[in-house]
């Protein structure tokens, strides 16, 4: 029987296995023959001495960090979360690192967007010190949860000569692991502004490839409140695609079209004329003409609804020449000086769908008629933010002044609508207040597309944050603290997060009217937060009491964790979506979980009987799942026969993967 490591993906191999894949014959007993692989490159092979590349002190060991395989979990938390039972859309509390390599099986290639809003590198202290030999005692010594000897910040002021290769060592493990986690169409969109564009461009064009630019957002904000000779009134978002050969072109409903659209069906409804319900669709159109800037040419109606006249000539010479009959006069109608730019056939398709547009007689052109639900939106390279208006709009949700420069809603919402379809996935791992949850949540309750989000957030502890911070910032986090005791809860950035998402699904539930009687709307999220393994370790630096720690590993999981924690942890390490069914059974008075329908069966309890196994194998029949695979606590056999005869048992039942954990 295998026991399982309690270890997340390891990345090296796995790229190993991939590179085996496809150069097979450069491998050596298992080992790369460099001398074969340049062979193999040819051309590609890089000779020489002087070449173009982009290193800071410490580039080698974030490397080294990213391909590092976590040893942490994820234990749930019921109690934090929100419909737990219903609910597809997870909160993980904890560094982002450590979490992003415990999803890398779970959730790699699964991810259609990830929008992250790092620390700018501002000059101010930020909390994201890695630590190569063991991140989660030191994520647990940062956070406060081993013991009570302060905070551990990276001071990374701009008088410290690493100012910004601490910066870019904090970034580039955590964008190479998102990387993985994106489907081939995905994409990433970066918040940044101008002290680390350049860098962080640099860094993108290394990891995703610079042919995977997609293009650089400019952010229009207020103004700059630290004017220097020039007044920065802009930040930027850098989207880059896992493959852009592989993705659509982008294009969304016109938010401004669509009210039109929904203006022209009130004034139908009323039973009107058709050249009446256009004399009052055009009288809307000019009194709102300021909020439908780009589309206030579609004023024109007929039986079908709203369009707008397109041009029927041909852009250059050589267009097409044929007879088209006025249907009034029945008179050949005037053919354009560069000729139609449509072919005969196309156009009588056009016409007999009443798409064809004709003047009072013959001498005047025909136009096409473009309908108004042709009318797309497309992503452009300026955007302006209202930055008051965002934290207006959450101080209105929440309180006031307890979190410094929330996101807009508007943008994401805007940046999510293009890119996703139906059920994707959208990933934020530097989530702050939340606001990804939010707008995911709108454009669900607009679209009915059932987007789930994962957020990952560090907890940073709101009173040692009190002791660093600066006079404007200790206004905020005092503010932010008193908040938290209003409502009982822990002075953590992530409560913060959890109650703005809470607090925003019950307002976007009771506004939008499209799902409140199906009760489809998703509004809630499974809480999980990071720890070590379940599974005790051997620590090497406890050797001189060598006895006393071979008879704590007797029982090899840890005495303060549930099955609950050690089931998410099988998931982890299998690979499964945390969002599996989990059914509980009883079998032979033991505790049994069947998870995604049989694909994976935990018996987690002690003493567990050669009965209990038998049960087991008749359960798998019964699911009848493709696959199935079988784990066990290591020490959770009544004898170590009843171990070694569970696997000859569980083969009958053609199961032939068991494991122990």
């Amino acid at each position: 029987m295998e026991k399982m490591n309690g270890e997340s993906l390891d990345i090296v191999a796995d790229n190993i296995a991939k590179l085996k894949q496809i150069f097979p014959e450069v491998f050596n007993q298992d080992k790369v023959d460099f001398e074969k692989l340049e062979q193999v490159l040819g051309e590609y092979k890089d000779t020489d001495d002087e070449r173009y590349s982009f290193t800071w002190p410490g580039k080698a060991q974030a490397i080294r960090i990213a391909q590092t395989p976590s040893t942490g979990t994820l234990r749930p938390c019921k109690e934090d979360s929100k419909n737990w039972d219903d609910t597809e859309n997870l909160y993980i509390e904890g560094d982002n690192l450590e979490a992003l390599k415990l999803l890398q099986k779970s959730y790699y290639g699964k991810v259609k967007m990830v929008y992250i809003d790092p620390p700018y590198n501002t000059g101010k202290d930020f909390i994201y010190p890695d630590d190569f030999q063991d991140n989660i005692n030191n994520y647990l010594h940062v956070t406060g949860q081993v013991d009570e000897e302060g905070n551990k910040i990276s001071a990374n002021t701009e008088m410290n000569g690493r100012y910004h290769t601490n910066w870019l060592n904090m970034i580039y493990p955590r964008l190479k692991l998102s990387k993985s986690l994106l489907k081939e169409d995905g994409v990433i969109f970066i918040s940044i502004d101008d002290k680390e564009i350049d860098n962080l461009k640099k860094i993108c064009n290394e990891i995703f490839g610079e042919e995977n630019l997609i293009g650089t957002l400019i952010l229009q904000t207020a103004t700059d409140n630290n004017p220097r000779q020039i007044n920065t009134e802009h930040e930027y978002i850098v989207c880059y695609g896992k493959n852009a050969k592989k993705l659509e072109h982008w294009f969304a409903e016109s938010d401004k079209a669509k009210s039109i659209q929904e203006k022209y069906l009130e004034i139908k409804n009323k039973g009107m004329a058709i050249e009446d319900i256009q004399i009052e669709l055009r009288k809307w159109i000019k009194a709102n003409k300021d909020n439908l800037e780009g589309v206030t040419h579609y004023d024109n109606v007929d039986e079908k609804g709203v369009f707008h006249d397109g041009d029927i000539a041909n852009t250059v010479f050589g267009g097409y020449e044929y007879d088209v009959i006025h249907p009034i006069t029945k008179r050949i109608c005037k053919i354009p000086d560069k000729g139609f730019r449509y072919p005969e056939e196309t156009l009588k398709i056009m016409m007999a769908n009443n798409d064809v547009m004709f003047g009072k007689d013959e001498t005047t052109l025909i136009k096409p008629k473009k309908r108004i639900e042709t009318a797309k939106d497309v992503l452009r390279s300026v955007i302006y933010e209202d930055g008051r208006s965002s934290t207006k709009q959450f101080e209105s949700l929440m309180a006031r002044d307890i979190f410094q420069n929330p996101k807009s809603t508007t943008i994401l919402e805007r940046l999510i609508r293009f890119v996703v379809k139906e059920n994707d996935i959208i990933v934020d791992f530097f989530s702050g207040s939340g606001t990804t949850a939010e707008a995911v949540m709108k454009l669900n309750a607009n679209s009915k597309l059932n987007i789930k989000f994962i957020l990952v957030q560090l907890p940073e502890d709101l009173d040692k944050m009190l002791l660093q911070a600066d006079a404007k910032a200790k206004k905020t986090i005092k503010n932010a603290i008193a908040f938290l005791d209003t409502i009982n809860k822990q002075h953590k950035i992530t409560e913060i997060g959890k109650e703005r998402i809470r607090r925003s699904g019950v307002q976007i539930k009771n506004e939008i009217n499209t799902y409140k009687d199906e009760g489809k709307l998703d509004i809630g999220f499974k809480v999980f937060k990071l720890d070590s393994s379940n599974i005790k370790a051997w620590d090497p630096s406890q050797n001189e009491n060598i006895e006393e720690q071979l008879f704590n590993m007797v029982n090899n999981i840890k005495e303060d964790r549930s099955e609950e924690d050690i089931l998410f942890e099988i998931l982890l390490k299998y690979g499964v979506d945390l969002n599996a069914p989990i059914e509980e059974q009883l079998l032979a008075d033991k505790k049994v979980y069947a998870i995604g329908f049989g694909a994976i069966i935990a018996c987690l309890a002690d003493n567990i009987t050669l009965e209990v196994v038998e049960a087991i194998g008749k359960l798998k029949e019964d699911l009848d799942p493709g696959v199935c695979r079988v784990v066990f606590k290591d020490k959770g056999f009544a004898s170590d026969a009843v171990k070694t005869n569970a696997v000859q048992i569980l083969k009958r039942y053609d199961i032939h993967e068991v494991k122990s954990i």
